[in-house]
């Protein structure tokens, strides 16, 4: 049988870096799925078909981040029943979120799909690259049911201290994906939709393998007719953390949109730049990223247990981490930043590979903002306090879309470069008031509980 952890006793720094490397790798497995995309379509259909999947980015980080998002708020009380050791209620959340997000999913697949078009049309995506782009967003959103499952039963395993199951099952998808890339795109032709048509296929098989382990492994999940039945109390619970942290991803994604659709109209060039920079970037901020995650499961599975205390010692542990990670990677990529862009761009795209590399600098530099957030941000949404985490989302759009209307007409791409670093310290300026407020809360609830 598999084996749940619980992170509620011992010292607080090797807990969250144990836990936390798995999902690092799975991370890292997933933005494989990107780079595998990236390079391939870069160097076999060349700068058009490259700036054809990276038009749609922002748009993709919207409605995949929402469903992300909820995935992981879904998780967040299964963590706290299983630090409260409440198997069955726990069982309860974990069987309405799985009904939950086959209604949500098609729902998201089919709007999306109809929307398509339109989307792309509002985001200035230029003529040269438009249909391109087109069949790359469709079958990118047709497949938001594997996407949706896949995290939600990752979230689910990750509740239970388990990060190293979804790591096996990403491993395995991701071989299949690189696989698919290449007969889809070289061999059968099928272009920027061949990458697309990969990346679902794979996802899909991955959930499908993770929720047959799940149930077949893990002895607390086996359910009775009674925890089978959908309760909308147990829903309304889920909804009241999921949407809020699903749309913190969203709110976050239409600054994205803005910024980008004002990239969008510099050119395709810089659309390119665009694309390899960012694919470059989000590979080292898995680091944070997976981080994060940890922190969410860690203070999910501490509030449960009753002790707050030793979610501000996690904090502490995380942010060591963080700092020493950030001043690694910049000293990283201020070295070889070249070399990681020309994984995707032909040595010939001069102007390409200075417009990436020079985003690489100015997004890396900053990297220390973005761990803070990451650690703030989640360990306020494992502490069920996702609403209030939701407006750290909204800073960081209302400096993506300044970034857009003023930095970008002014400066042109360094605009753009500087977008993300604003956000995150927009976000950082809310988060850290955020999380005292949340830390004290905390206190006085468990203070009245031992009374």
């Amino acid at each position: 049988m598999a084996q749940s952890k619980e992170m509620t006793s011992g010292p607080s720094l090797p807990l969250i870096l144990n836990f936390t490397l798995p999902l690092l790798m799975g991370n890292l497995l997933q933005q494989t799925y990107s780079l595998v995309d990236a390079a391939i379509v870069g160097k076999f259909l060349g700068i058009h078909s490259l700036a054809a999947v990276g038009a749609s980015t922002s748009v993709i980080f919207l409605i995949l981040g929402f469903c992300n998002g909820c995935c992981g708020g879904f998780g967040i009380p299964v963590a706290q029943k299983f630090g409260a050791r409440d198997y069955v209620t726990m069982r309860r959340y974990v069987v309405v979120s799985l009904k939950l997000a086959g209604v949500i999913s098609l729902f998201l697949a089919v709007t999306t799909s109809l929307l398509c078009a339109f989307i792309l049309c509002t985001m200035q995506t230029p003529e040269n690259i438009f249909s391109e782009a087109y069949s790359y967003l469709l079958i990118t959103f047709i497949g938001i049911p594997c996407t949706f499952y896949y995290n939600l039963l990752s979230s689910i395993i990750r509740a239970l201290g388990d990060s190293k199951t979804p790591f096996w099952f990403l491993l395995f998808a991701t071989v299949l994906n690189i696989l698919l890339d290449v007969i889809c795109i070289i061999f059968f032709g099928w272009g920027v939709a061949g990458a697309a048509v990969a990346t679902v296929f794979s996802q899909g098989l991955s959930a499908i393998l993770c929720y047959r382990y799940m149930y077949r492994k893990f002895e607390i999940l086996q359910t009775t007719p009674s925890d089978r039945r959908f309760r909308f109390d147990l829903a309304r619970q889920l909804l009241g953390i999921g949407v809020p942290m699903g749309l913190q991803f969203s709110i976050t994604a239409i600054g994205s949109i803005m910024l980008q659709s004002a990239n969008n109209a510099l050119g395709t060039a810089c659309v390119a730049a665009f694309t390899a920079a960012i694919r470059v970037k989000m590979v080292f901020l898995c680091a944070l990223e997976s981080l994060g995650m940890a922190m969410a499961t860690y203070c999910g599975q501490n509030y449960g247990a009753g002790r707050p205390e030793r979610i501000l010692m996690g904090i502490k542990s995380a942010t060591i981490l963080a700092l020493s990670y950030a001043a690694a990677v910049a000293a990283l990529i201020w070295s070889f930043s070249e070399p990681f862009i020309l994984l995707f761009i032909d040595p010939s795209e001069v102007e390409v590979i200075e417009k990436a590399v020079l985003y690489l600098h100015v997004n890396i530099s900053f990297f220390s903002l973005l761990g803070m957030l990451c650690i703030l941000r989640y360990s306020i949404q494992g502490a069920g306090y996702t609403t209030l985490a939701m407006f750290s989302g909204v800073a960081e759009m209302i400096a993506r879309i300044l970034a857009g209307v003023v930095a970008v007409p002014l400066w042109g791409f360094l605009g753009v470069c500087f977008g993300d670093p604003l956000a995150w310290l927009f976000a950082c300026l809310f988060l850290f008031p955020a999380f005292t407020y949340v830390y004290r809360r905390l206190r006085e609830i468990v203070g009245k509980e031992r009374q």
